[in-house]
């Protein structure tokens, strides 16, 4: 047991959404999936679990939420927005944040209420999981840290998740998949080229969305 309880009314989340988009051939957060843009799900499902919202992107997304741009230039991938995250939530304030990927438009509505409740100590990370395998990019932050990911980013040329992972206490959280009218859902399946997008509206079917 522990007494360390964190409060999901304080937890702000951050849509990662500054990625290149070379396989789908366009600004994913735009794409539009059963007639709503991928960004508009993730909002959807997003902002019941949080106490607000920002996107990290190059330029504005339109639905009146904070633009949180990449404070590390380069090629530092979705460690950039993760940072970026990190320091918004920080000059909240706030303790903790939440990421969650623009192209991942099933994430489940009990994401942050699960990581909130894995983390054991204030510096603890929690990252979400699935058939085995990790998610790093819908993770519970320490916004302690960013100062820590930005030295990190630094000097590790590959800048890879889980190599920075390796450096904090981190804690999995196996999510289940998702039982729809077909068969089930991994709710962390993501949209990256033409095919992903058809897919997903078949899964939209299935959902009865």
């Amino acid at each position: 047991m522990t007494d360390f309880v964190l409060d999901q009314s304080t937890i702000p989340g951050v849509v990662l959404a500054g990625g290149r988009s070379s396989r789908m051939g366009r600004d994913k957060a735009g794409v539009m999936l059963g007639g709503r843009s991928l960004l508009s799900h993730v909002l959807a499902r997003l902002s019941p679990q949080t106490a607000e919202i920002a996107v990290n992107a190059d330029t504005a997304v339109g639905h009146d939420l904070p633009v949180v741009s990449d404070l590390i230039r380069g090629k530092a991938g979705p460690m950039a927005g993760i940072h970026a995250a990190m320091v918004y939530g920080a000059g909240l304030p706030a303790t903790h944040v939440v990421t969650v990927s623009v192209d991942c438009p099933f994430f489940p509505a009990d994401l942050v209420s699960r990581l909130m409740n894995a983390i054991s100590h204030p510096e603890q990370i929690a990252i979400a999981a699935s058939e085995g395998r990790s998610h790093p990019v819908f993770g519970l932050w320490p916004t302690a840290l960013a100062a820590d990911l930005e030295e990190w980013v630094k000097v590790d040329e590959k800048r890879r998740v889980r190599d920075f992972l390796l450096r904090h206490d981190v804690t999995e959280v196996p999510f289940p998949l998702h039982p729809t009218r077909a068969s089930l859902l991994d709710p962390f399946f993501n949209i990256n080229t033409p095919d992903d997008l058809i897919e997903g509206e078949r899964w939209l079917e299935a959902l009865g969305g």
